[in-house]
């Protein structure tokens, strides 16, 4: 036991640099490898004023209706076309909106490709009923722009990514160790 302090003592100064890279890149793969690949599928939908609005009051409606979108009212509404429980839908799809156009994205994440795009496009569906449902009070309504299709690449990085940000990690946390290391005093240069 004694003899390990001695032998760190005589590695060179970069070896904890080094030891942090290697460590924190197998790591980083490893966690690559083991964690379940995740697709993105994203539909769109669009507000479009009737003749007795104007186009400002659309963006409007998008805006809200981007908010309401992953309520219990629309989800209820999707898990029926999704065949998922509301939980997952509560779980995996987001939505956002543009400030300049009248838009609405549904992005659905699952570690299945086809649930991913079943999902968004559910709650397209569903949020474009409930639009319709109201249409003659917002003289605003929601039509399908794109629908998601079912994607070919995972979302989620791959198992080199994952390395390398975990070599980057510990060649960082290396570095740090080099910096408060207590320094050898008595040797010339």
């Amino acid at each position: 036991m004694r003899r390990v302090p001695g032998r760190l003592r005589s590695l060179p100064p970069w070896s904890a640099l080094a030891a942090g890279v290697l460590a924190g890149g197998l790591l980083g793969a490893g966690y690559g490898l083991v964690v379940t690949p995740q697709y993105t599928a994203t539909s769109y939908v669009v507000a479009v004023p009737s003749d007795q609005s104007d186009p400002a009051s659309a963006l409007g409606f998008a805006q809200a209706y981007g908010r309401v979108a992953t309520q219990l009212a629309v989800l209820g509404d999707a898990q029926m076309w999704a065949h998922v429980p509301v939980a997952d839908l509560e779980r995996s799809v987001r939505t956002a909106t543009s400030p300049d156009a009248p838009m609405v994205s549904v992005t659905a994440t699952s570690a299945d490709p086809e649930e991913a795009a079943d999902m968004a496009n559910a709650v397209a569906r569903a949020l474009t009923k409930h639009a319709d449902a109201a249409a003659d009070d917002t003289h605003v309504e929601l039509r399908q722009f794109a629908r998601a299709t079912e994607p070919t690449e995972s979302s989620s990085p791959s198992a080199a990514v994952t390395g390398l940000v975990g070599a980057s990690a510990g060649g960082l946390l290396g570095g740090l160790a080099l910096l408060v290391r207590p320094r050898r005093f008595g040797r010339e240069p």
